[in-house]
Formats: C-alpha cells, structure tokens, sequence
C-alpha cells in the first residue's frame, strides 16, 4: 500500500516514497532532481520502483511542469492527484481573502507545522505558529493557535536577491560572501545583506504574531536554503526538512488516502 509524495518546487522536484499514506509511515526512500531532469525520472530514479498505490504532490513551479511530472507517471497507471489550497483542511482555516491562490506549498507546509505543533504540545495548550520556507522564494506565514492562517509575507531568497542587483548595478560581479555583522568587502556585504533582510522578516512576523495572539509562537523552517539561515536567527526556531512531506502525510490521512489504495487493491 505504498504512497508516493512530492514536492515540485521552482528549482527542484522532491519525492519521497511511504510504506503507508500516513503520519508516521515508514520512509523506503526518497531524492531529487533539478526541474531540468523530470523526463529522465521514469528510466532513472523511478525505473525500478514497484507502482505506488497512491499519490499527492504540491506543485508550484506550472502547467508545463505538471504534465510533464504526469508523463514520467503514466507506465505506473496510478492516478496523479494535486493538493490545491481550501477554505479549510486537516484541522488549518485558511484566512487568504481568496483561499485558491494561496500558494500548494505554502498550505501543505503549514498543515505540515499544525501537526507538529500539536504532537509537540501533547496536554498542553496549542500555540500559534511561525512557518518560514526558505527557497527560491521565502515565506513567512503566521498561524494562530486555533490553526487560522492569518497572513504571510513573501520576499526574494538569496539568490533572486544577488541577480537582481547584478542587474541593477553596474560592475557588480562578485562571488558570494560570508555573513559578517560589519562586513568590509562587497561579497560579504551582498551575503549579510540578503541573510540579514531575511531574518529581520522572520522576527518581525514573531513580534507580529506574539501581539495579536499573545503568546510566543513556536517557529519551524524548511527549504533547500534553510540551514543557510541558522546561525543568523535570534529567536528560538525548529529546522525541518520533511515538513511539506510531512503535510502531505496528513493530508492523505485526512483524505482517506490509504484507504482508498486498499479498496482499489482488492477490487
């Protein structure tokens, strides 16, 4: 009864592969490859995979990209499914004034983070939350304690950053720097501050969320680029690389996933 997951991103497509479409299956495996490389996936990483009974992706990165995902899929024969953002959904209020257009892996995280938090917790009161993807893009969402996502920001990620002024600014070609708090080259200086405009995004959603719901959330963070961030953080943060895997999990359980893949075995 196995369960395919994956994340396609901007830059990369994530998969990882589930004993069961749970929270808590047992992980058989799991890659990624640069969004270039999706045609290869069926006579590469997939080739020798027994056909999973069941799959849910979040997908950011475009039509184009969905179909080509979907040809890599199709000597599987099993029906490719996509989570697309609602007004509400395992147990997360979706507080967007227009629930659709909220980004698939913004949503899928967030579900991801609410049941962390919970099994964190355990007895104890829920807290609100702060959950930042850390990517080609950043995101920086806020979440209450009751799961309403209340609002979140989007800024550029490194990378974005470093072009755009490389573009902006003439003679501005340097490789990238270190993080320095007084930086004294122009590498450096163009590192600490794109990591710095980050971080400062981070805290002032905490101070934003610690106001309205008076309480200190707990943060989680996830993305490619994540641990980049670590060392410049000043308030308390978990970092996760499973948590859009993590979300998707949940969303099958809720979704009734597994047991759809055991009726389809029998039939």
């Amino acid at each position: 009864m196995t369960f395919l997951a994956l994340d396609v991103g901007n830059t990369r497509l994530k998969w990882a592969r589930y004993e069961q479409a749970r929270p808590g299956a047992k992980l058989l495996g799991h890659g990624a490859v640069f969004l270039e490389n999706i045609d290869r996936l069926a006579e590469g990483d997939w080739k020798a995979w027994p056909a999973p009974h069941q799959m849910l992706g979040c997908i950011v990165a475009g039509e184009a990209i969905r179909r080509r995902v979907e040809e890599q899929m199709e000597w599987w024969d099993v029906p490719p499914r996509w989570v697309v953002p609602s007004a509400q959904e395992a147990g997360l209020i979706n507080g967007y004034d227009h629930p659709t257009r909220l980004g698939a892996d913004r949503w899928v995280a967030m579900i991801g983070a609410l049941a962390r938090m919970k099994k964190q917790t355990g007895s104890h009161p829920d807290r609100p939350m702060v959950i930042v993807m850390v990517g080609t893009a950043v995101t920086v969402e806020a979440v209450d304690a009751q799961g309403r996502f209340l609002g979140g920001l989007i800024l550029p990620g490194h990378g974005i950053m470093l072009r755009a002024l490389e573009s902006g600014t003439a003679g501005l070609r340097v490789p990238t720097g270190e993080v320095r708090r007084f930086p004294t080259n122009t590498s450096d200086a163009l590192t600490s501050g794109g990591t710095f405009a980050i971080a400062g995004a981070i805290e002032r959603m905490v101070q934003h969320v610690r106001s309205h719901c008076q309480a200190d959330p707990m943060c989680f963070m996830t993305g490619g680029a994540g641990w980049k961030m670590a060392p410049s953080m000043s308030v308390p943060f978990e970092l996760v690389d499973s948590l859009l895997f993590d979300g998707l999990l949940e969303i099958a359980l809720h979704r009734g996933l597994d047991q759809i893949a055991g009726t389809q075995r029998l039939t």
